[in-house]
């Protein structure tokens, strides 16, 4: 299982040509993949059209989706923040840092194009999906 990061499925809906876009288009409906609540939303609010926006919101909508975020992950994206900053490696945006932190503690792989999982991953124990 997989959990998929908004930047890919940005450039999925975008139509933009990365191998990680490639990538889940291969194993879609083949590997099982997952999103979660905050996802979600960081997708769906880029829509400018209504049209492409309803589209794109039942096509996740039919993925199987968690609610990633509560008190003690709050709790342990802080903790896992702070370790990485007393090793140097700052990330930029919280969320990020509690989308990677669900994927440790489940210990899901991340598919993503953000170099702040790429960072994240050095200093953590994040398992990401990297290019074939």
């Amino acid at each position: 299982m997989i959990f998929l990061d908004s930047t890919v499925l940005i450039d999925y809906f975008n139509g933009k040509s990365t191998w990680q876009v490639d990538f889940l288009d291969d194993i879609l409906g083949s590997e099982p993949v997952v999103i979660g609540d905050i996802v979600v939303a960081e997708v769906l609010q880029g829509f400018r059209n209504d049209k492409d926006y309803q589209t794109a919101k039942s096509l996740l909508l039919e993925l199987p989706c968690y609610d990633i975020c509560n008190t003690e992950l709050a709790v342990k994206s802080a903790e896992n923040f702070r370790t990485l900053r007393k090793k140097g490696i700052t990330v930029r945006k919280t969320i990020d840092m509690i989308i990677a932190t669900f994927c440790i503690e489940n210990g899901l792989p991340l598919l993503h194009n953000d170099k702040d999982f790429s960072s994240i991953a050095e200093g953590l124990n994040l398992r990401v999906v990297t290019s074939p």
